[in-house]
C-alpha cells in the first residue's frame, strides 16, 4: 500500500530539462533526482521510479537490495525494451508507459515518408542544390499499398491515416485475423516472408521483443518487390541492418526511410549515409514539438491515480500498464 506521500526518484536525461511540471509532481510526492550514476541512494525507500531517461538500463544495473520499496516504475516512452529484464519481469512491480502520445505524430511521419518517395521531394531537393532542372513523373499515392508491421496503437493510426489518402493498408501481428476494424486482415508475423511482396511499402512499428529481434531479415528483404519501401519507425533491430544494406545496394529493394538503427546514433562510417535511396532521421519521428510536455502530464496523471487507489492493487488503476511478458501494453483490438 502506498504511503500518503510517496518518495518519486526521477532519474534524468543527460541534457534533459526537468519535467515542467515539476513542482505539481511534488506537491504530491518527495522528488529525489538522479542520474544513472546516482540512481542507486536514490532509490532507496522509493515507490515510484518516472524514467525520463528512458532509454537508461540503470535500473537493471542496480537491481536488488535497493529496489526493494519499489512498487511501481514509469517509462516516458512507448517502448519498454531496454527497461525490462528477467528480475523486473518476475517481479510484482508494475510498468507503465505513455502508450499513445506518439500514435499522431508517428502516422504523420509515416505518411510523410510515403510522399516524400512517391512524389520524390528527396531527388528534387538534390537537383535543387545542383541547379537542375530536370521534369519528372512521380508516383499516384492512392492506390498503393502498405503492410503495416506491428497492430498496436500506433501502427493502428497509421493504419487510419494511410487509409484516409488512399492507401490499401494490411496489418501483420502475432495472430492472424480478419475483419479487424484498423486494418481489414491482419496477417501472421510469422509468414512474413510470404507475404512481403505483395505490397508497395513495409512498415515496421512492432515492440522489440525477443520473437521480432531481426523479423526483418534477409529472406523477408528477398521477398520484397524490387520497387519497394521500407520505413522503419519502431525499433533499428526489428530489421537486419546488414542484409537490408546489401539490398539496398543491388537493387533487392527500392527504397528506405529510417529513423531507428541498431546502434544510435548511427556510425558515421555506416554506409546507410551515402545512399541515394536512403533516408535518414535521428529518432524522431514522434517528437512533435511539447511532446516532452505531455509526457510529463502523462506521469503526473497516473501519479495521481495511484494516490487514489486506497487498497486497489496499483495494476488495476494505473493507465498504461505493460504486459511485462509480452513487452507492450494490451489494448482491444
Amino acid at each position: 500500500m502506498a504511503t500518503h506521500r510517496p518518495i518519486v526518484a526521477i532519474l534524468g536525461a543527460p541534457g534533459v530539462p526537468d519535467p515542467v511540471n515539476l513542482d505539481e509532481i511534488a506537491e504530491l510526492a518527495e522528488v529525489r533526482h538522479c542520474t544513472a550514476d546516482t540512481l542507486v541512494s536514490a532509490l532507496d525507500g522509493a515507490e515510484i521510479l518516472m524514467l525520463w531517461d528512458f532509454f537508461s538500463g540503470a535500473l537493471k544495473d542496480n537491481w536488488g537490495h535497493p529496489t526493494q520499496a519499489l512498487r511501481w516504475v514509469h517509462v516516458c516512452a512507448a517502448g519498454v525494451d531496454t527497461l525490462l529484464f528477467d528480475d523486473l519481469r518476475a517481479s510484482s512491480i508494475v510498468v507503465t508507459n505513455a502508450h499513445g502520445v506518439f500514435d499522431r505524430p508517428i502516422a504523420e511521419f509515416v505518411l510523410a515518408s510515403i510522399l516524400a518517395r512517391d512524389k520524390q521531394l528527396h531527388v528534387s531537393k538534390a537537383l535543387q542544390r545542383e541547379k537542375l532542372w530536370r521534369h519528372r513523373e512521380t508516383t499516384r499515392t492512392e492506390g498503393t499499398s502498405a503492410l503495416v508491421i506491428g497492430t498496436g496503437g500506433i501502427g493502428r493510426s497509421i493504419a487510419r491515416l494511410l487509409g484516409a489518402v488512399g492507401i490499401t493498408v494490411t496489418g501483420a501481428g502475432r495472430v492472424a485475423r480478419a475483419d479487424d476494424p484498423d486494418f481489414g486482415v491482419v496477417l501472421e508475423t510469422a509468414r512474413l516472408a510470404d507475404v512481403a511482396g505483395d505490397f508497395d511499402n513495409v512498415i515496421a512499428i512492432a515492440p522489440l521483443t525477443t520473437q521480432t529481434e531481426r523479423m526483418i531479415d534477409a529472406d523477408v528483404l528477398a521477398a520484397m518487390r524490387t520497387d519497394a519501401h521500407l520505413i522503419n519507425v519502431g525499433r533499428g533491430q526489428l530489421v537486419d541492418e546488414a542484409a537490408l544494406i546489401d539490398a539496398l545496394r543491388t537493387g533487392a529493394i527500392g527504397a528506405a526511410s529510417l529513423d531507428v538503427f541498431t546502434d544510435e546514433p548511427l556510425d558515421p562510417d555506416s554506409p546507410l549515409w551515402a545512399m541515394d535511396n536512403v533516408a535518414v532521421s535521428p529518432h524522431m519521428s514522434g517528437d512533435a514539438v511539447g511532446w516532452r510536455d505531455v509526457l510529463a502530464a502523462g506521469f503526473l496523471d497516473n501519479l495521481q491515480r495511484y494516490l487514489r487507489r486506497d487498497s486497489t492493487p496499483a495494476v488495476e488503476v494505473l493507465g498504461n500498464v505493460v504486459d511485462k511478458q509480452r513487452g507492450y501494453v494490451v489494448s482491444a483490438g
